[in-house]
């Protein structure tokens, strides 16, 4: 046994506890105080301590379970199936293949205070998938800084870690190629609804716009900004209070969900959709295509997305993988909501 690994009785002893306070403090147990719980979790982060790293059980077993950590699914807005579509390609894969599943679901609203590194140590998981996790989450970074086999959606990672991978669609390419298809149609009166400015993918979009802009001699300064965080109700009021002030010919909007508050804006300004006003979507919802009119948008593949993750953590952890970064192709879907204007 390494001298130098932490037992249970180092935290014990160091927290001034005895051993079972220590194994009921990581198993919320009730009858321990909250500021000793803390105490005892402070210490054993100190000493680098992970309850069952060294159990005898844990370490002649040979990890088979890959783990699936998801944000904002229980809050997320219930016409949006994307991270369904994501397990079930995940589920797909992993079933096919000699691993087994565990999936962890976090109230993005209400954060657990147990890292993703202990979720996964105490139970064996031999990699990871993280869906909806922000690059500002307190347990990102430690995460994909340890010898854990890591698969990140919507993040293209800088780093020189190996064993992280990274699947998604080009979201720059993406949002080039629908600001194009607007630009082509002779809108230059464009306002844009952006999403959570803090994420990858919103970052990635507003690239794309820019090279699309440029390439017709103009700037984001010539467009309108409207940060409306992915939300649809956010996207409605703000849609609404931006056409009191200005009607520009076409929104551009950075997901489904807010073209759809967008949508009902328009029309309760009473303009029609698109012969006054074209709107574009991202991501090809379920109901993107039953929308009045159908909308126009960028398809996102999630579930091959998904399975493309679990393929590329199997890989990892074989060390079988030829790339890092994995590409999945997106489309733009041509609808009804975009109207060409006469020049």
């Amino acid at each position: 046994m390494n001298p130098d690994v932490a037992t249970i009785k180092d935290v014990a002893k160091k927290a001034n506890v005895s051993v079972s306070v220590v194994s009921k403090s990581f198993n919320n147990y009730k009858d321990v105080k909250e500021e000793t719980r803390q105490r005892v979790l402070a210490v054993a982060q100190e000493l680098n301590y992970s309850p069952n790293i060294n159990a005898k059980n844990l370490s002649s077993k040979k990890q088979m379970t890959f783990g699936l950590i998801s944000s904002g699914v229980l809050n997320d807005n219930e016409k949006d199936n994307n991270a369904f579509d994501i397990f079930k390609g995940v589920y797909q894969a992993i079933s096919d293949s000699r691993f087994e599943l565990s999936i962890y679901l976090i109230d993005s609203q209400q954060q657990k205070q147990q890292s993703y590194v202990q979720y996964c140590r105490e139970r064996n998981i031999g990699g990871a998938i993280l869906q909806g996790i922000r690059t500002d989450d307190q347990y990102y970074k430690e995460l994909i800084d340890t010898s854990l086999p890591c698969v990140v959606l919507d993040i293209m990672n800088d780093t020189s870690n190996s064993l992280i991978g990274t699947v998604s669609i080009d979201n720059a390419a993406a949002g080039e190629e629908i600001a194009t298809h607007l630009l082509e149609k002779n809108h230059r009166d464009i306002c844009l609804i952006t999403g959570t400015a803090e994420t990858y993918v919103n970052k990635e979009r507003m690239k794309g716009v820019e090279r699309a802009l440029q390439a017709y001699g103009m700037s984001l300064d010539d467009v309108g900004v409207v940060d409306a965080c992915f939300s649809e109700d956010k996207a409605y009021e703000l849609v609404t209070a931006y056409l009191q002030q200005h009607r520009p010919t076409a929104f551009l909007c950075f997901s489904d969900l807010m073209a759809i508050g967008v949508m009902k804006a328009v029309k309760e300004a009473g303009l029609q959709i698109p012969q006054d006003v074209s709107i574009t979507g991202f991501d090809d919802l379920v109901f993107s295509s039953y929308t009045q009119p159908a909308l126009t948008t960028i398809r996102q593949d999630f579930v091959e997305i998904g399975r493309t993750a679990a393929q590329l953590l199997q890989d990892i952890k074989e060390h079988k993988n030829k790339q890092q970064h994995v590409w999945v192709e997106h489309q733009l879907i041509e609808r009804d909501s975009v109207k060409t204007l006469a020049i």
